[in-house]
């Protein structure tokens, strides 16, 4: 009554696995809704500030590879725990991740405004399935004339999957002394000299 049928829907399916029961909480109730409200107010700041996105646009930089990189791991994920392993949780965990990733960019310099309305739009469509309603209506606030039910699922693309640069932890004796980004197709000698 208080925070609407998403709210509830999004709690129930983020709090426990289907296969385990559900402790109520009030605060995971209030987190679900306050995430609603972050991710309505996510769209409705893009698409005010960027009324007109480009359907064609080139990846370049970091910032738009990191950006590229966690929605297509949302994608993949979400598709993977809602198409055969019935992991809700860690499905809307990825979209939070990716709504973070997606706070982070817009904050940034040299917006990729075709990326980033990509990520809107697809934004949407993963989190259909668990908030329909909001979805809905954030679909249409976007300009989609159609139904969000009736679109096609979102495909990851898997090349935006391999990073160019992966962290290393350096350890001594089991302690942490340091952490250094080095290039993905590094060799072992070369690693080892670094």
């Amino acid at each position: 009554k208080t925070y609407g049928a998403d709210t509830a829907r999004l709690f129930i399916l983020f709090a426990a696995p289907p296969d385990r029961e559900l402790d109520w909480s009030d605060a995971g109730v209030e987190g679900s809704y306050r995430f609603l409200n972050r991710v309505y107010r996510l769209v409705y700041e893009v698409t005010e500030k960027y009324p007109e996105i480009p359907a064609e646009f080139t990846v370049s930089g970091s910032a738009d590879k990191s950006l590229n990189f966690m929605l297509n791991a949302a994608i993949k994920k979400v598709s993977e725990d809602v198409g055969g392993k019935f992991s809700f949780n860690t499905a809307i965990s990825s979209i939070m991740e990716l709504v973070n990733e997606m706070y982070k960019y817009k904050e940034g310099e040299n917006i990729n405004v075709g990326l980033l309305g990509k990520a809107v739009k697809d934004l949407i469509l993963i989190l259909s399935p668990f908030t329909p309603h909001i979805c809905e209506e954030m679909w249409h606030h976007i300009g989609q004339t159609e139904s969000v039910t009736e679109m096609s699922w979102p495909e990851f693309d898997p090349s935006a999957l391999i990073k160019d640069e992966v962290e290393i932890v350096v350890q001594s004796n089991g302690k942490l002394k340091d952490k250094l980004s080095v290039p993905n197709n590094m060799d072992k000698a070369e690693l080892e000299k670094v």
